[in-house]
């Protein structure tokens, strides 16, 4: 596995180590340095995967969603809202696997989960398998602060939506053909293999077992961002793991495994095999780290994703920030869609291990 902490990314114009220095603290009677990050999913992503142009327009697609989190936080709006702006433009975009573009069940359903936390308060909400609200992070948001709950699932979720009067739209909204295509395809690779072991089944022989690519395990979007007053918040959403089963779901809602933000630690958004993800509870972890250890953010991330993660067989990444500006980028898998943006600097974004 390619091991990249990516800290906090220098003011330089490009890419040049696969380390950046964390950010410094700040005069602790200054307003909180801004910042936002972002993530579009980690994943088997090794150069040439993508074509020149598609790289330009998933980074054209990253910085949009940094630029309209930083315009929240620079106009003195809250952490909160900024990953909010930052993850509905994710969601909208064909292009990852969230809101529009999702990936398909094996029924050949889009089923999306979101989720969102405060990391003044500890509120935090979170939504599973629906599939007719258009923006999946509105109705976690919506759950976190217009009910006694934290998580909402599926026919449910959809009717508070409907009770907030949230944007609903047709299932056919988030298909993409992209997806499509590849989920037509994957369905055939699964009867093909179907087939030939029922025939090697009546011959006396064993056929080799069916291993789906590694790269359907998962993809997500996020973000996590840290306001004037010191307050940092964050978001994840995704369409799931492509051919799920059995209403499965990921870590994405889990709270303290694809989402978590406590002023006291940090903020993190993960993306990865989010089964592993659950099991290490991946995000509460980083900032329990930082919290009871005094790790900075750049080393609890690497501890869990370098050596726990990994140690334990699954792949991924996270963003992280911290209140003092402190961020990281981390993650054991090939590529990560991922930028950030801080006060007085341009959007950094990348997608391999730069």
């Amino acid at each position: 596995m390619i091991r990249i902490a990516l800290a906090a990314f220098a003011a330089a114009p490009a890419f040049v180590s696969a380390a950046f220095a964390e950010t410094e603290s700040g005069d602790a009677a200054s307003p909180a340095p801004l910042t936002i990050l972002v993530h579009g999913g980690a994943g088997a992503m090794a150069r040439g995967k993508y074509t020149a142009d598609e790289e330009a327009a998933f980074k054209a697609e990253l910085t949009r969603a940094l630029e309209a989190g930083y315009a929240v936080l620079e106009g003195g709006g809250a952490a909160l809202d900024a990953v909010t702006a930052a993850v509905v433009l994710l969601e909208d975009s064909p292009l990852f696997n969230a809101g529009k573009g999702a990936v398909f069940t094996r029924e050949g359903k889009n089923e999306l989960d979101a989720s969102i936390m405060d990391g003044d308060t500890l509120n935090a909400g979170a939504v599973a398998g629906v599939t007719r609200v258009k923006n999946p992070v509105k109705l976690a948001r919506a759950v976190m602060e217009k009910s006694e709950h934290v998580m909402l699932i599926g026919d449910g979720a959809q009717r508070f939506a409907e009770e907030q009067e949230l944007e609903f739209v047709s299932p056919k909204y988030f298909r993409t053909e992209k997806r499509w295509d590849a989920y037509r395809a994957r369905l055939e690779a699964e009867k093909a293999a179907e087939k030939e072991a029922d025939k090697a089944e009546r011959q006396g022989r064993l056929a080799p077992q069916y291993s789906p690519p590694h790269a359907e395990k998962y993809g997500t979007v996020g973000a996590v961002a840290l306001d004037a007053e010191g307050d940092l918040a964050a978001a994840t959403s995704t369409g799931g793991m492509m051919m799920k089963r059995y209403g499965r779901v990921g870590d994405v809602p889990i709270i303290g495994a694809g989402v978590y933000a406590n002023d006291a630690s940090c903020a993190v958004s993960s993306t990865g095999w989010g089964e592993y993800f659950i099991r290490l509870s991946v995000a509460r972890e980083i900032c329990a780290q930082v919290e009871y250890q005094g790790k900075t953010v750049a080393a609890a991330a690497d501890d869990v994703i370098h050596n726990r993660l990994e140690n334990l067989g699954g792949d991924g990444g996270v963003i992280v920030v911290g209140p003092d500006g402190a961020h990281a980028m981390t993650f054991n898998s090939k590529g990560m869609f991922r930028g950030v943006m801080t006060a007085g600097a341009a959007p950094e974004v990348a997608i391999y291990g730069e």
